[in-house]
Formats: structure tokens, sequence, C-alpha cells
């Protein structure tokens, strides 16, 4: 039996920087990660398009599900701290408008291989291929798949999207059977499906700043971003970040909510009804289909039109109404669709619920009910919009679990 000082089941970020964190404050320490596939970070490769969004400048401000318990790894490692340790890794980072934070090289394999190298120079045991099916707790530790025994274990398995890169839901398992409670589980930043005969006709179309309200019986939530519609629904950031709270309300309620579009969250209905009144004089000869090519795209704005019922190809913009216009306002401040459910936890950037965080000390990440069990990442009951919100989650409780404490 391969016997070690610390075991990591999950390769990936918190797991990674868990381990990394631990060899470097004891470097006596054996330790090794587990990973299922042929290879860590693989999950990593897939992040911000590509490019890895390692973090946010703006994550201590960020709404995180389950902020207060968050917020101890969240400021111990703040964002500086993790561009510091990528830093001494010798990967160099820049910042966009948004306080987005990427590898200077704009490829995610950059990240990885950091991680990695810093593996190798730790001498951490890195055991790919293997799922971990089985961890059993004894006085003395844990044992790991019958074979690997450790004196302290760090979870840090995911969550269950995104299944082809690691993430398919056996770290909760794994956390029931050491009596942990998992809370309910939805897709999150995922991409909406809707009516289809509403939103295929758009398909390809983008509306670059518009308001999302996802409504029930009441408010639900609100973003803001940029949509994509699709054959099934909407994507886009606005969207997605609206898919966990969608979910969690169909399942709940079993009724679909629905999502009211503001296509210009800037603009007071008062002075766009003006707008399109004004518009009646500047091009009253066109063709109903152009009288929103100067806001909207004009696919999107036939949509709009038609949804009031005043489309027609002959119809002259000269021929609306001041009750048409208002109509068409109205309209473009409060555009419903009805969300029937997401893409589904195959498609999904996060996974939204996981261990109860009333489980964890939020100060150290062990576990409250298993001794010299700590816990870190997405399979914690924590999650966060997009824009690198998440990676600080992870980075930042792995780095704290990895300090043993």
């Amino acid at each position: 039996m391969k016997k070690y000082d610390l075991a990591v089941v999950g390769g990936c970020s918190a797991g990674l920087v868990a381990a990394i964190n631990a060899k470097r404050i004891d470097p006596s320490m054996r330790v090794a990660v587990i990973e299922k596939l042929p290879r860590t970070g693989k999950k990593l490769l897939a992040t911000g398009n590509g490019k890895c969004n390692i973090t946010n400048l703006y994550a201590l401000d960020h709404c995180y599900v389950n902020k207060g318990f968050a917020s101890f790894a969240l400021n111990t490692y703040n964002p500086q701290k993790v561009i510091d340790f990528f830093a001494s890794l010798g990967l160099l980072t820049y910042s966009d408008s948004c306080g987005r934070v990427y590898p200077e090289s704009n490829m995610a394999a950059s990240v990885v291989d950091a991680l990695r190298f810093e593996l190798e120079r730790l001498n951490i045991n890195v055991i790919c291929d293997m799922p971990v099916t089985d961890i059993r707790k004894s006085d003395g530790g844990f044992t790991v798949n019958g074979d690997i025994f450790c004196k302290k274990l760090v979870l840090a398995a995911g969550g269950k999207s995104s299944a082809p890169q690691g993430s398919d839901g056996s770290g909760f398992e794994l956390a029931k059977k050491l009596g942990h409670t998992v809370t309910e589980t939805v897709p999150a930043l995922v991409p909406l499906n809707s009516k289809a005969e509403i939103t295929k006709p758009l398909k390809g179309m983008r509306a670059r700043n518009v308001e999302l309200t996802l409504k029930g019986e009441r408010i639900l939530t609100k973003t803001q971003g940029e949509i994509l519609f699709t054959e099934y629904g909407l994507s886009g950031i606005a969207a997605m970040e609206l898919a966990a709270p969608a979910q969690k309300y169909i399942n709940s309620v079993k009724r679909n909510p629905f999502t009211i579009i503001d296509f210009l969250p800037d603009t007071a209905y008062d002075e766009l009804l003006n707008y399109l009144k004004n518009l009646n004089k500047i091009k009253g000869f066109c063709k109903i289909e152009n009288l929103l090519t100067g806001i909207l795209p004009k696919t999107v704005g036939i949509a709009i039109c038609k949804a009031c019922n005043l489309y027609s190809t002959e119809k002259l913009i000269s021929e609306l109404s001041d009750k048409d216009l208002c109509h068409i306002a109205e309209k473009i401040k409060n555009f419903s669709l009805e969300i029937t459910g997401t893409r589904g936890f195959l498609n999904a950037q996060v996974t939204s619920g996981g261990i109860k965080t009333d489980e964890i000390n939020g100060k150290t990440m062990e576990s409250k009910i298993c001794k010299n069990l700590y816990l870190a990442g997405e399979i914690i009951d924590v999650d966060g919009g997009c824009g690198g919100f998440n990676l600080q989650w992870a980075w930042a409780s792995g780095m704290l679990a990895g300090e043993l404490k």
C-alpha cells in the first residue's frame, strides 16, 4: 500500500494549488494528487474560451452564492495573491477593463503547464487514470481505493459540469459516504432553452447590452450584458447567469419562469417613444422592417414588430399610429420569453449547489464532520458569475485547504 501524508482527490484548479501550497509550506511532506483523467488540468484548458480567465480584480465585491462562508478564503487568497502565486510559477498576466485576468500568452495551456511544472519541481506524485471510487476513514487517516493511505485528504473533485473534463458528480458521492450533505445541484453558467418559434428565426443575432429580469410569481434575479439568440433559446453571459435560478425555480414550483428582455436599459421609455415618433418623420417612407435598424439588429427589430402584431412586408413606417409606436416602445423595454430549462450539465461551466457550507470550517476548509478531511473548489456550495470569479474561488479555497490547519 502506498502511503502519503496528504492525498488530493481531483487534479484540476483547486486540487492542484492545494497540493502545491501544502508542499511549499512543508517540503518534507509526502503529497500525491489523484486524477481520473489521463492528464491533470483538462477542465482548465476550456476556461475563458481557451484563454483561461484566471481571476477577476473585483472578485471581493462579487455576489457569490454563500459569500459569507467564502469570504475568509477569498480575502486570504485575494486576486492579487493569486496573480502573485502564478508569477512565482513564471506565468505573467494582464487584466482587461472588466477586471478579468488572463495569462500574457492568452493560452489556457500556459496556466496548466505552469502548475504541472511546479508539481514536478516539488516532487509531488501525480497519479492519473485513477477514478476514486472508495474512501474509507480510519483513526490514522484515509484509505483510497483500497491501496493508497494518507494521513490527510483534500477532496477537490469538482461538481457535475463538463463531465468529459472530469467533473461528473462522483465527488459528491464520496463526500456523502464521508458523512456530508449535498444541496440541490443544478447547471450554472449555461445557455437557456426557450420557445423555439420565437428564438429560432433570430439564431445568431446578438444584442450587446440588455437587461434580463427573471420572473416567476415575483422577480427572481436580474442580469445585464450581451445575449445571443440561438435556435433553442438564449446564450451569452447575461442569459447564462440566469440558468441556476431558472432551473431551481422550475424544479421547485414545476412551472416555467419568464425572462423579460429590456433591449435598451439605459434609455427611458419616454425617451425611446420620442425617438420612434421622430423616426416616423425621418424615414416614414421606409418599410416597417427598417424601423429599428438604428438601435437593434434588423431581425430583432422585425421580431419585436411581429410580437406587437404590427409586421407586414408592405407596411410603411408612416402608417404606424402613436398607439402602435407606444406598443413597440413597450415591447423593446419588455420582450418576454418563457424559459423551459437549460442546456444541462454537459454544457455548463459551473455547478450551482454542493456540499453544505455549514459542515465546513470556512477558516481552514476542514470538514466539521470528518477530521483531517479538507474540501475545496466547485464541490462546495459556492459559485459566482462569469468573468473569472469561479476560478478565483477555486484557487482561494484550494490554497487555504492546502495549509492543512
